[in-house]
């Protein structure tokens, strides 16, 4: 893969932080990082790479971001058997159960989710998560 697609949507900033974490990650190893907002990434660039990330804080009650990030994840499904995918997010509230609905959601529809569900944080994300964040970004670089 010569290029690693993150695609994120972010109100505050913290999923944002996660995604640059990912690109930094990919960057580091050797691999070119696009880093996107969602409104600027297509699905038809992640149909043509064996991975990607897409990050999404928790909204409302524990959901996805809905005029943007959901109809974008909903196109993804269709793209996403055999892919291997970052799922991230950050949350205020809950216990993270937004992303275990889209770790199960990605799996269902074809997809290997690298990491399952590791790449959250409450809040800004702390050095843990973003060397996490990193890490992930380096394991799509080598696919």
């Amino acid at each position: 893969m010569d290029k690693v697609y993150v695609v994120y949507w972010s109100q505050s900033g913290n999923t944002q932080a996660m995604a640059e974490a990912i690109g930094k990650g990919a960057s580091d190893a050797g691999k070119e990082a696009s880093v996107l907002f969602v409104s600027d990434a297509s699905v038809n660039d992640l149909a043509g790479v064996k991975g990607f990330a897409l990050g999404c804080p928790a909204m409302g009650a524990e959901v996805l971001e809905e005029d943007e990030m959901e109809p974008f994840v909903s196109s993804v499904e269709g793209i996403a058997n055999g892919k291997t995918i970052v799922l991230f997010g950050s949350y205020g509230w809950g216990d993270g159960q937004w992303m275990r609905e889209w770790v199960d959601r990605m799996k269902a529809a074809g997809a290997t989710v690298l990491g399952g569900e590791e790449a959250i944080c409450s809040g800004y994300p702390g050095d843990d998560c973003l060397a996490t964040c990193e890490s992930l970004g380096r394991q799509l670089a080598s696919l």
